[in-house]
C-alpha cells in the first residue's frame, strides 16, 4: 500500500469507529428519550417513568447506571425523607443536544421524504 492510502485508511477506520462508539453509547431505544427527558432540567425517578412513555421501571435504571457510567447523567441522592433521587444531564451530557437536534431533523425531513405525515409513535 502507498502512504496516503495508508493514511486515508488509518482516517476511515478511525471515523467509523467514532460513530461505533456514539452508537454503543446511545444504543437501543430509551436512551436519547431519557436524555431528551432531562435536557429541560433535573428529574426524579418517577418523573422519568411519567415523561418516557412506555419505558419499564427496571429498563429507566438500567439506562439511567450507563448514562452514568458514560458520564453523561448525574445521580443526586436526596436527604429527605423518604429518599429521593434526582438524575440531571452533565455538562459533557449537554454535548449531545446538536446531534440529537440533527437527527430529529434529519427524521422529519425523512418522514416529509417518504410521505409520512403524522408523527404517531409505534
Amino acid at each position: 500500500m502507498k502512504e496516503n492510502d495508508n493514511r486515508n485508511h488509518a482516517s476511515c477506520t478511525t471515523h467509523h469507529l467514532a460513530i461505533r462508539d456514539t452508537m454503543d453509547i446511545l444504543s437501543g431505544k430509551w436512551k436519547i428519550p431519557i436524555i431528551g427527558s432531562l435536557h429541560f432540567g433535573k428529574k426524579r425517578f418517577m418523573e422519568l417513568i411519567v415523561d418516557i412513555d412506555g419505558i419499564a421501571a427496571k429498563m429507566l435504571s438500567k439506562e439511567l447506571q450507563e448514562l452514568e457510567l458514560n458520564g453523561l447523567v448525574s445521580r443526586t441522592v436526596m436527604d429527605t425523607k423518604p429518599i429521593t433521587v434526582e438524575y440531571a444531564l452533565t455538562e459533557y451530557g449537554h454535548t449531545l443536544r446538536p446531534i440529537i437536534a440533527e437527527m430529529a431533523t434529519w427524521g422529519k425531513h425523512h418522514r416529509e421524504r417518504i410521505g409520512l405525515t403524522t408523527f404517531q409513535t409505534a
